[in-house]
């Protein structure tokens, strides 16, 4: 039996481990959870309520991307997703400073624009919800999520005012070749997967544009299907235009 890789649809790190096992070559099977249970299902079946978290065909389990890409390059040691001490402290980074930005980001625009939300469901194997449905469920869905997610004004404000630093930080590494080399290491698939959310954000992608760093997902993950129009974000607090797209 091949490796079931417990997931959430459009989730960012579980994008991260779908794409170190393609390229690792190794067989799994998907079991896609509904949006907002993972607590209720990941808990007692890894100890943590977050997902990704796989079952390989020998019992072992591992929960989180960090962990995973490790124990994968373990098992299939090629292609490699490690070597300079450099892509493990970006990968670090990614996953501990980066990842929850686009979480929180996403939450606070959909709360604007609940409509949106139906968009994400598209490549989702469980059967689409229909929009009155999909707005019904996110009276219920949103406070849960951005609870669990720390969405606060405060927050989100912190964020955005991070955001332009943090490509900054991504436009580093690529310069020195930590990031955007002839094939993908764990960090690329760690920042890259949390920058393809950022995209799904009209409000954002001016600043994007403006970095190296906003093209780094496209390399490696096919764009995702939904899209949160312009104005979800509170115009106040975005970043300033950038020069270059103003």
């Amino acid at each position: 039996m091949p490796a079931r890789l417990f997931v959430v649809h459009g989730s960012h790190p579980c994008a991260t481990v779908q794409r170190a096992l393609e390229l690792k070559g190794i067989p799994y099977r998907l079991v896609e959870l509904p949006a907002s249970s993972q607590p209720l299902v990941m808990t007692p079946l890894f100890g943590r309520r977050t997902v990704p978290g796989i079952r390989f065909e020998d019992g072992v389990k591992v929960q989180g991307s960090r962990a995973i890409l490790r124990e994968l390059e373990r098992r299939a040691p090629e292609p490699a997703l490690f070597g300079a001490p450099e892509i493990g402290e970006a990968e670090r980074w990614g996953d501990e400073v980066l990842q929850p930005v686009p979480r929180r980001l996403l939450w606070t625009a959909f709360a604007a624009d609940p409509a949106a939300m139906h968009g994400f469901q598209e490549g989702q194997r469980s059967p689409k919800l229909p929009m009155a449905v999909v707005k019904a469920a996110a009276k219920v869905i949103l406070p849960v999520e951005r609870r669990m997610n720390g969405v606060t004004d405060e927050a989100v404000r912190a964020d955005l005012a991070a955001l332009p630093g943090m490509l900054d930080t991504v436009d580093a590494w690529i310069a020195a070749g930590v990031l955007g080399g002839a094939a993908p290491n764990a960090a690329d698939l760690q920042i890259g997967a949390s920058l393809r959310l950022l995209a799904t954000m009209q409000d954002l992608r001016p600043l994007l544009a403006a970095h190296p760093a906003g093209a780094l997902a496209a390399r490696w993950f096919a764009p995702l299907p939904g899209t949160v129009a312009a104005g979800a974000l509170p115009a106040a607090w975005l970043p300033p235009q950038p020069a270059a797209v103003a």
